[in-house]
């Protein structure tokens, strides 16, 4: 099978963890600061907090903001549950903003419009949740100044996009934004086999999250409420959970990070040639190409199929051996958030997921496979034309 990603673990990365597995520590090490530090550097970034899932850092930015069950939060309809589920952890209702029905990214005009209405009902969000799908910065300057209008809190959702670029700022460098969370799973940007990351200019929210990650405790005796005791001494100060990053996962990722820039360019090589390849056949909806205001991660490269034949496609081409992917199911259509609320339909949701198809992109991705897939998937199309 030919995925539609997959890790790219080489041998300087067996021995960065290799290192950690011979060293003291295989957790609460000097490994995950190390990330952290060199991960907020990259992006530049105030400070970081590594985690043990992205879905940690989103739940971890809620406490942080202070999402609580009388709150709502709006978040992009498309993407993965996650980028709901952290609010709905905290009990606070979930809205869900339209996307943009070729990109799927947020819709800022809807957006706008969810604020007006909130607004005349006297119930404003207190986050919104903006999702950079498969790598491709949303418009975050006219989010931010709807943000200062309306005075929600903005956390970016960069799952896809570490490495992209938004008006010469690298997501994360929250810019325009109050927490931005990665991850780095395998078939992310980098990856630590599993893992996230909070990146934040604000240092009240930055020793909120850090507490939040490791089960509300604090031993900096500079914080604490009794600082008279020896060192043995810590507090709870808040209701923490165990998110914590081991230094074994935090070393892969140090190793991976040095690459990134690498990583980043292969894909984007592969974006170009996926754009050659198939942009003579117009029933295909291509990815819109970079521009010097918007430089994608290319963490995905996601074709419309024209209507009706997506699942066609998707099962021909899987029984053939390559293993496309659709992303994503509106999160509002999964049963769960169908059984607690009648959301309404989403047009350019609806338009962008009947279509989408994920194609093979990823650094260890052959030209020659990338040029199979898509003479395969021409030959669909053609076959299956109206």
């Amino acid at each position: 099978m030919i995925p539609y990603s997959t890790q790219t673990i080489e041998d300087d990365d067996i021995d960065s963890v290799n290192s950690v597995l011979r060293s003291p520590y295989l957790t609460c090490g000097p490994a995950v600061s190390d990330f952290e530090e060199q991960t907020a550097a990259y992006v530049n970034a105030s400070y970081a907090v590594a985690v043990n899932s992205c879905t940690s850092a989103l739940h971890i930015a809620m406490l942080a903001l202070g999402v609580k069950s009388s709150d709502r939060v709006f978040v992009s309809a498309i993407s993965f549950v996650a980028s709901a589920n952290c609010a709905r952890y905290l009990g606070a209702e979930v809205d869900f903003i339209d996307t943009d029905k070729y990109t799927g990214n947020l819709d800022v005009n809807h957006l706008e419009e969810m604020l007006i209405e909130a607004e005349k009902q006297n119930r404003l969000p207190k986050v919104v949740v903006a999702v950079h799908l498969s790598g491709r910065p949303v418009d975050l300057e006219k989010i931010y100044a709807l943000k200062l209008k309306y005075g929600f809190y903005l956390i970016e959702d960069a799952a896809h996009a570490l490495g992209a670029v938004y008006k010469g700022h690298k997501i994360g460098d929250c810019f325009y934004s109050d927490i931005t969370v990665f991850s780095f799973h395998p078939v992310k940007i980098i990856t630590t086999a599993e893992g996230g990351m909070c990146l934040t200019n604000n240092e009240d929210l930055y020793r909120k999250m850090r507490l939040f990650s490791s089960h509300g405790i604090e031993k900096d005796s500079m914080y604490m409420t009794d600082q008279s005791r020896p060192n043995y001494y810590y507090e709870m100060q808040y209701l923490g959970f165990n998110y914590r990053m081991s230094d074994v996962h935090a070393a892969l990722g140090i190793s991976q990070l040095s690459k990134v820039d690498d990583f980043l360019a292969r894909r984007r090589e592969f974006a170009k040639d996926w754009e050659e390849l198939l942009s003579a056949d117009k029933n295909l909806t291509l990815p819109v190409a970079d521009t010097e205001n918007s430089i994608s991660s290319w963490h995905l490269y996601q074709v419309g199929i024209p209507f009706g034949k997506r699942d066609y496609v998707y099962n021909t081409l899987r029984h053939r051996g390559i293993c496309v992917q659709v992303h994503y199911l509106p999160i509002y259509k999964h049963p769960y958030y169908q059984s607690i609320k009648n959301y309404p339909t989403l047009p350019g949701a609806e338009y962008f997921f009947e279509r989408t198809l994920s194609l093979p992109l990823y650094p260890k991705l052959k030209r020659l496979d990338l040029q199979m897939c898509a003479a395969t998937l021409l030959g669909l199309i053609d076959e299956k034309k109206i």
